[in-house]
């Protein structure tokens, strides 16, 4: 009797787990290009936030923001792809139903969970994708979410965060040292986020504000979106055997400093360096081979000056701040500080 009843149960969590084993990522169309986005409404940053992906609005303004890894504007078509996407989400058969109050540890797997109430995530929410990387998760929240400060949904055994989707009807609020996993769409509601805030994934609302105070986020990689590559190298030549190299001017070392890789200029003298510690060539004076590298450090300089940039980090002075960039070329066109927090 007891292996009959072990048998029904597995069978019965096989037969729920269709949709999540084989269900398909919600299309997001051009939102999918978007790690902020309301289709009415005011998006606003205040303190040093660090952004990957597209930001906009389709009908307010956007301010505030320093160093966005993408493009800010309005876009329309990003207002018609979200509403589509969200009915898709919302028309999904629920597979579980939960309480609204998320975290404190559980773990839940694959499916799409209806939520009824103004729900809250404290703490851990572990999502375990139980070694299937297309493992798909939605959650249907059907009134507000807030989050405790710190809480963390944590993706483990394969869960990729472009396939967990969030839908809130209502406010989306979080406090301060929140890190959310997926795409989180507000319905009708405003998205606020604190200090500390981490999305890996996108924050959108189909009408609402969003605000954001020194928080980060970055469009989730996976789920076909496209690879990036980026402009094409320079060749390097001759330059790529140098570590040091200077085309006009003394290059000096002082105390002990390993290299590795040629160290010369063609227009000085390099002293200082002690054999013992560099792996490569050390040229004391210019020879032939400094002036052919310094010729072609010339022609990558050129080639890298004149590459047309599609984004550009407009708060150079606060560059780094765990800013996740993508391959693209980037115009800073100040003074630039790289800081580590």
């Amino acid at each position: 009797m007891k292996i009959k009843l072990q048998f029904v149960i597995a069978l019965s969590i096989m037969l729920l787990l269709p949709f999540a084993n084989y269900g398909q990522t919600p299309n997001l169309g051009e939102a999918s290009k978007f790690a902020i986005f309301t289709t009415v409404g005011a998006v606003t940053n205040s303190g040093i936030s660090q952004i990957t992906g597209n930001v906009g609005t389709n009908s307010g303004s956007a301010t505030g923001f320093g160093n966005v890894n993408g493009v800010m504007g309005v876009n329309s078509q990003c207002a018609v792809d979200l509403l589509t996407a969200y009915n898709a989400i919302i028309a999904t058969s629920s597979t579980f139903s939960v309480a609204p109050l998320l975290g404190n540890g559980d773990t839940l797997i694959p499916g799409v969970y209806a939520i009824t109430g103004a729900t809250s995530l404290n703490l851990n929410l572990y999502l375990d994708a139980l070694g299937d990387s297309n493992a798909v998760f939605i959650f249907k929240i059907s009134a507000p979410l807030s989050t405790g400060p710190n809480a963390k949904v944590r993706l483990i055994n394969g869960t990729k965060a472009c396939n967990v989707f969030w839908t809130v009807e209502g406010l989306v609020s979080m406090a301060a040292g929140t890190y959310m996993s997926g795409t989180v769409i507000a319905n009708n509601g405003g998205i606020n986020m604190n200090s500390g805030d981490t999305i890996e994934g996108r924050a959108l609302s189909t009408n609402g504000a969003i605000t954001l105070n020194g928080t980060m986020i970055s469009t989730p990689i996976g789920c076909g979106s496209p690879l990036l590559t980026g402009p094409v190298a320079p060749t390097l030549n001759l330059i790529a055997c140098y570590t040091i190299l200077s085309s006009s001017g003394a290059v000096t070392n002082s105390g002990i400093t390993y290299v590795t890789g040629d160290v010369g200029t063609n227009s000085g003298l390099t002293s200082g360096f002690n054999s013992l510690y560099v792996t490569g060539t050390i040229h004391p004076i210019p020879d032939g081979s400094t002036s052919a590298a310094a010729s072609e450090l010339l022609n990558v300089y050129t080639y890298l000056n004149t590459l047309p940039h599609d984004i550009e980090l407009l708060y150079p002075a606060q560059f780094g701040h765990n800013l996740v960039l993508t391959p693209h070329t980037y115009l800073m066109n100040a003074a630039v500080s790289f800081l580590t927090s």
